[in-house]
């Protein structure tokens, strides 16, 4: 029996299958404090040169208290330019010089933080920018160890994905969640910055390593009318991850407390060695039926559910091992070989990359707006949860294709418009529009395309596009360096890129209420048949299907 057919016996999202899902949305919180941390552990604080020649100059004789004398120190030792406050990079030379209140230091000459520098803690008490020193012509090293984080993800997914699917969903989460946990500490243990990128890169490879499998279980317990909605709450637990992060960090302030309190979350997944099951489909794939069928009947007993006596017939388990056997094993490379799946898979891999451009660039972004951090970065968050409910009814209305454009288009227009708003309340507003519209495609373009690809090869085009995601967050923070060459030079390599994959996406089929394609021949079609509506074309295949005929 297929498995599809055996959910539909046990129940497509019964309370066994509820309860394991949840288990599993668990994992998507620590997954949102590692993956944007970043925004508090290199959080960046107002700088200035150390001048360590007058830190013993008390200003006693001169009646001032401690505040007012480091505030006269700081006026005769540091530069100042008008609108632009005190230099951060710079020092007029004091060496010989007697303090005392009122100093004129505008005949010294000035030179580089020799000494080393004093950093504002009045709202983070130690970063990874104040203890590694990432300011001045080390400032892009934060930026970098973030987009080193990412490609740490990006290799995570490509060796925990295929080790998935060769031994097993559970033990290669286990693996992953070893790793995370060994290297999370080890962050916070970080002699250096290059240490703290490293370890930080063996972390997201360990997150989504641990992440990857134990979603790909949940979701293969699921029936395929309930995977949209099961989706969708995994994301909003995500969600809310990212609004605990912010209250977390606002309570500890000093990053390598930080990284630890994030990380004790992560024992509490090995609580689930003796709960979570293997996936019943990864061992019937595997031709392990005996173990996939007391799954299956465990999870028949709590959904009191019924099932025939026979799940598997001896002749069936025959005729499936010698198909694996002898059919052609199609790959990634089967996308590119026909030109009408070559263009729309192109056309996925592009608006997934710019779905995680925009995305991690405005949730790194966004506390630099307000004067608040916290706070924005709670919104920003809290707003995501609204956008994947919006996401999940408006597609079931009016599309996917129509969905995933106009979120596109409004969001890259939002990051273009806060260029021309100036710093305040409505730019942090507008600037929030488009994390709302950027959360709601995420989640489109994830459903959309699972649609679009046939099922030969659903798996493999969705692997590629998620590469194309992981390219999009590892540039995303290097983006946010050109900050330095024109203020709103990153909101325009945002906002553009956005506008026109949403324009491009209106050249993807609509298939809300279509039969999806089962064949690499039906996924080259589909998308051709303009003639016909959506209804008509879902007729035609299903009679396709009827009467055996290889043509629509």
């Amino acid at each position: 029996m297929h498995f599809d057919r055996i959910l539909g016996l046990l129940g497509e999202f019964g309370p066994y299958q509820r309860r394991i899902f949840f288990l599993i949305c668990l994992v998507s919180v620590p997954g949102a404090f590692h993956k944007l941390a970043q925004v508090f552990l290199g959080a960046s604080s107002d700088h200035w040169c150390a001048v360590p020649e007058w830190d013993n100059q008390d200003c006693t004789a001169w009646n001032l208290t401690d505040a007012e004398c480091e505030l006269a120190k700081k006026n005769a030792s540091i530069p100042q330019s008008d609108g632009e406050g005190y230099d951060q990079c710079e020092r007029y030379n004091v060496t010989g010089v007697s303090f005392h209140p009122g100093l004129d230091p505008r005949n010294l000459s000035v030179e580089g933080c020799l000494d080393g520098w004093v950093f504002d803690t009045s709202q983070y008490q130690t970063t990874i920018k104040t203890d590694f020193n990432l300011v001045c012509d080390r400032k892009s090293l934060s930026n970098l160890a973030q987009s080193v984080y990412f490609v740490g993800i990006l290799i995570g997914s490509l060796v925990f994905g295929s080790l998935a699917d060769w031994i097993g969903r559970t033990k290669t989460m286990y693996i992953a969640l070893t790793l995370w946990l060994v290297a999370s500490i080890a962050v916070a243990f970080s002699p250096s910055i290059e240490a703290y990128a490293i370890f930080r890169a063996f972390g997201g490879a360990g997150s989504y390593g641990t992440f990857l499998p134990a979603y790909v279980l949940g979701t293969e317990f699921v029936g395929p009318s309930k995977r949209v909605i099961a989706g969708i709450v995994g994301q909003i637990f995500f969600a809310i991850g990212l609004m605990m992060l912010a209250g977390i960090a606002y309570l500890v302030r000093a990053w390598r407390t930080l990284e630890l309190v994030i990380t004790v979350p992560i024992l509490l997944f090995f609580l689930y060695i003796p709960i979570l099951p293997e996936s019943a489909r990864w061992l019937i794939n595997r031709g392990r039926h005996k173990e996939a069928e007391k799954i299956i009947r465990k999870v028949a007993k709590v959904n009191k559910k019924e099932l025939p006596d026979v799940l598997f017939e001896d002749d069936e388990i025959d005729e499936l091992k010698v198909k694996l056997k002898t059919e052609r094993k199609l790959t990634v490379l089967d996308l590119f070989k026909t030109p009408n799946t070559a263009v729309k898979t192109i056309n996925l891999m592009f608006n997934w990359c710019v779905n995680s451009l925009v995305y991690y660039g405005l949730s790194l972004s966004i506390p630099d707006l307000a004067s608040n951090g916290y706070l924005a970065f709670f919104i920003s968050g809290a707003i995501e949860i609204p956008a994947y409910l919006f996401a999940m009814v408006s597609i079931e209305k009016l599309g996917r294709r129509f969905n995933l454009s106009a979120t596109m288009v409004i969001g890259g227009a939002a990051c273009l418009g806060t260029i021309f708003i100036g710093p305040g309340i409505w730019q942090t507003v507008v600037a929030m529009i488009g994390k709302f519209c950027v959360a709601a495609s995420f989640s489109i373009v994830y459903i959309y395309s699972a649609e679009i690809f046939p099922t030969p090869l659903r798996t493999a085009g969705m692997g590629i596009c998620s590469m194309a995601s992981r390219i999009g967050g590892i540039l995303s923070p290097l983006i946010l360096l050109l900050r330095d060459t024109w203020e709103p030079l990153p909101l325009v390599l945002f906002g553009g890129p956005s506008i026109l994959a949403g324009l491009l996406a209106l050249l993807l089929p609509e298939t809300k209420g279509r039969s999806l394609p089962e064949t690499v021949e039906e996924a080259e079609q589909f998308g051709r048949c303009s003639c016909l509506s959506s209804s008509e074309y879902t007729h035609v295949h299903r009679e396709k299907e009827a009467i055996g005929t290889k043509e629509l």
